[in-house]
């Protein structure tokens, strides 16, 4: 075998087994990295938006936890945040396993991760924004057209996608 043939078959191998490894997860790990990394883009995306709105990282986190606290989590500090920070990151990890888990029997949420997981950040605003938080104990806020926007894009970009990305490589 020549030194050329040699490098040509090794680069195929490194290639296809480089590709195998990149596919492999388990749903498990594909909830856990999709959840984080769509809580970590869904929380500095919120932190910027409502920055525009006057409020602080804390704020922002404390908003979160006054879905269970109500009005009393303004007043609880670093404990109200990280309660919101916990619950934020618990929602995200929720929210990645219901799609993970829908795309084993539904296969073309994995063919078609990009539109699917584009959808899907979609319709994870508009059910939290619309149903979720007025369920909740948070105070009721006037509308904006640039925070509405801003929900609907950075959910799409930062939440729904990263989670179908993990998802499809799920085997």
């Amino acid at each position: 075998m020549s030194e050329h043939q040699f490098a040509e078959q090794s680069a195929v191998a490194i290639t296809t087994a480089g590709n195998s490894h990149k596919r492999n997860m388990t749903a498990s790990h594909a909830i856990f990295w999709g959840g984080l990394i769509a809580g970590i883009l869904d929380a500095v995306d919120g932190v910027i938006a409502f920055g525009t709105q006057g409020l602080n990282p804390v704020q922002v986190l404390q908003y979160i936890s006054s879905g269970a606290l109500g009005q009393s989590a303004f007043r609880g500090g670093m404990a109200t945040a990280a309660l919101g920070a916990v619950f934020h990151f618990l929602i995200a990890w929720a929210t990645a396993a219901v799609f993970v888990l829908a795309s084993r029997p539904i296969q073309v949420l994995k063919t078609q991760a990009v539109p699917f997981g584009l959808l899907y950040g979609v319709a994870v605003y508009f059910f939290m924004n619309y149903l979720v938080l007025p369920l909740s104990a948070v105070a009721p806020s006037p509308f904006h057209i640039s925070l509405f926007l801003n929900g609907v894009i950075g959910h799409a970009l930062f939440v729904g996608l990263p989670i179908a990305l993990y998802s499809r490589r799920v085997q």
